[in-house]
Formats: structure tokens, C-alpha cells, sequence
């Protein structure tokens, strides 16, 4: 974990956050319906995205089964990916019932805590969290919607985390990782006078992002962290919870390409997706050996080095309008071969559904 730690150590940007880090989402993404519109128009297809993956579970918009689509993982990938369970809170609320299920789930698949525990369906880290004991996983299922399913799969413990963009086009044999994101987990260190909060305010990119880390510290916020003391800010790699984002580009290598090609072509239907992933080095993942597979997210997913600091409002959009145009490419690609896209009627009621669901999830904290 040592060039992890000395790779951390070096992230300081330019700048402590990029231009348009903070903007709602409603602003950044306001070109996204332009360019989706311009995008249907020329190829003749609304939907066309949804095709990007063939496969249901992987078209990545219509608010899919994360298990179901994992069940999908050749031999390769699942040699690379975190033990899970799912099952389904039940319909009651009973949260002696949830509990009983989820520990039954755990023991049929020989998980111990620590455990991360998440949604079957969900965006952004929304309701993940890392869950230490059986008192925590409670209060999590106390939160947790009804008649849901979730998953809880194995804590990664390595210090290294990465998002792996995967594309390869219908027609090509092999495929590219096209974009690689560095996830850093940001921490302060006490000095044995200043509260969390202060130490928080205090630092450099911390305190743009403040809102962020007190919801998470709330309980702790006026402790006096002791002096030589790391405070991890965030816990999930997710950088709407306060992860750092870095370019990672130069670290793609044909091996590591190789070895996600291998993982994406065992999984029917996939051409388009983010490999998030954990390893112990960045020797490691630049071998394309010793990483963990962490989630695989198909037509939604974004190239997140846009998130990088140091990244232009200019070359995000660029990378932004790549990703889409690409991802109506292949669906027009794979509508030529015979598959149909989905109407816009159900698109459209299916996104608004996933949505009112997002919102029922609890934050990671």
C-alpha cells in the first residue's frame, strides 16, 4: 500500500476543487438533453443508449438489478469480484424480520463483518454504507425501503481504488479502457487543540466541500481529534460524498486493458460500462492482476476523471459529449443487428421510478 499512500500524498492540484465542482446538478448537466435530442435526431432513435448493453441488466437507465447482472459474470469475473449477498426486506417493515434475512443471507454466503451494504438498484452511493457490527446493520435495515432488495457483499480492505471505463464496439473484437479515475479517501489530522470541525474548515478542500463531511460527522464534529490522529472525511469512493477524483490516464497499460477485455466479453450483451474497482498497488492495476471488482455499471455510467480538480469545464464537456455520443453509436450498431430499442414511454416511466426511489435511500454515513 506504500505507492498508494506516496501517490496520495502527491494529489494537490492546482486548485482545491475545479470550476464547476460544486454547481447543483441541474446546472452542469443542463447541455445533456441538447445533446441527447441532437443525438437522437441524427441517428433516429431516442432510446438508442438503452442499447448500448444488450443485455437487460447492464443497459444501465431503466433502474436494473445490480445482482442480476452480476450473475451474468464469466469465469474471469468472478474470480475478481467481492463476495455478496442480496436479499429482500420484507413488505412489513419488521425490523427483527430484516435482520434475520440479512443474517441468514450473510451466512449462506460465508460473509463476516465487516460488510458494505447497498441497494440492489441504485446511483451515486445513494443508501451505501460500511456496516462494522450487527448493531449498525440494524440501524441500517431501519432505514432501509420496504419490500426492497439489497446487497451486502465483502469490506475490500485495500487502499487503492479506481472507476475503469470499458468500451468496445459491436463489431470489434476487442475493447478499450477509454477513461481511468483515481478515487482518493480524504482525512485530517488532529493536532490534540482543534475540533473536527475546525480541522475540517481548515483544510484546503475540505472546507469547500464542509456540508459533505458534517452530515457524515454530526455526532463528532466538537471532539477534539488528538494530536497525530487521521480522520477519514468519506468511506465510499464516491465523489458526491467527498472522494477525490484524479485523472489516472497514464496509468492505462495493455495489460490492464487485456484484463478487463477478458472480464467485459465473457458478459453477454456488454460493450459500455465503468469497472469500479479496489487493488493493493498501482503496479497492481497497471498488470491488470490482484484487483477487486467492486460494482459494474453499463449505459449510465459516466467518465468520472471529469471529476479531477485540475479538469476544465471545457475538456469535462468534451469528455461528457464523447461518452454519449459513443454510447448512441453502439446502440445504433446494435439496432442495425436486429435489437429493438425500448419505447419512450416506458423509458421515461421507468427513469422517474428510479429516481422516487434514489430518493428513499439513506446517505452513506
Amino acid at each position: 500500500m506504500a505507492d498508494i499512500a506516496a501517490t496520495a500524498s502527491r494529489v494537490r492540484p492546482r486548485r482545491p476543487l475545479s470550476v464547476f465542482e460544486t454547481w447543483p446538478c441541474w446546472l452542469f448537466y443542463a447541455p445533456i438533453p441538447f445533446l441527447w435530442l441532437y443525438l437522437a435526431l441524427r441517428h433516429r432513435g431516442l432510446t438508442l443508449p438503452v442499447l448500448a448493453n444488450t443485455a437487460a441488466p447492464w443497459s444501465g437507465f431503466l433502474g436494473e438489478s445490480k445482482s442480476e447482472g452480476l450473475a451474468l459474470l464469466g469465469p474471469t469475473g468472478r474470480l475478481h469480484f467481492a463476495p455478496g449477498a442480496s436479499f429482500r426486506s420484507n413488505a412489513s417493515g419488521d425490523r427483527h424480520d430484516n435482520g434475520l434475512r440479512a443474517r441468514a443471507a450473510m451466512h449462506e454466503a460465508g460473509l463476516e463483518f465487516p460488510v458494505v451494504a447497498k441497494p440492489d438498484v441504485g446511483q451515486n452511493g445513494a443508501g451505501v454504507k460500511i456496516i462494522r457490527d450487527g448493531n449498525a446493520l440494524d440501524g441500517w435495515l431501519s432505514a432501509f425501503p420496504r419490500d426492497t432488495k439489497a446487497i451486502l457483499q465483502k469490506y475490500i480492505g485495500d487502499e487503492g481504488e479506481a472507476g475503469v471505463f470499458y468500451v468496445r464496439r459491436p463489431r470489434e473484437t476487442h475493447g478499450r479502457v477509454v477513461s481511468l479515475t483515481l478515487k482518493y479517501l480524504p482525512h485530517v489530522k488532529g493536532d490534540g487543540v482543534s475540533t473536527l470541525r475546525e480541522l475540517i474548515l481548515r483544510d484546503r478542500r475540505a472546507r469547500h466541500v464542509a456540508p459533505l463531511y458534517f452530515v457524515r460527522h454530526r455526532g463528532r464534529l466538537d471532539r477534539v481529534v488528538p494530536s497525530g490522529e487521521r480522520v477519514r472525511l468519506v468511506s465510499v469512493g464516491n465523489h458526491c460524498r467527498g472522494a477525490i477524483f484524479k485523472n489516472g490516464a497514464r496509468h492505462i497499460t495493455p495489460r490492464m486493458e487485456a484484463a478487463f477485455d477478458t472480464i467485459a466479453r465473457e458478459i453477454p450483451g456488454f460493450c459500455f460500462g465503468r469497472f469500479d474497482v479496489k487493488f493493493p498497488t498501482l503496479r497492481d492495476l497497471e498488470q491488470g492482476k490482484s484487483f477487486t471488482i467492486l460494482e459494474i455499471n453499463g449505459g449510465d455510467a459516466e467518465m468520472t476523471h471529469i471529476w479531477d480538480a485540475d479538469e476544465t469545464l471545457g475538456r469535462a464537456y468534451t469528455t461528457l459529449f464523447r461518452q454519449y455520443r459513443i454510447a448512441f453509436e453502439i446502440g445504433a450498431e446494435n439496432r442495425a443487428r436486429g435489437y429493438r430499442p425500448v419505447a419512450v414511454r416506458a423509458f421515461l416511466a421507468a427513469w422517474l421510478r428510479n429516481r422516487a426511489r434514489l430518493k428513499a435511500y439513506s446517505p452513506e454515513e
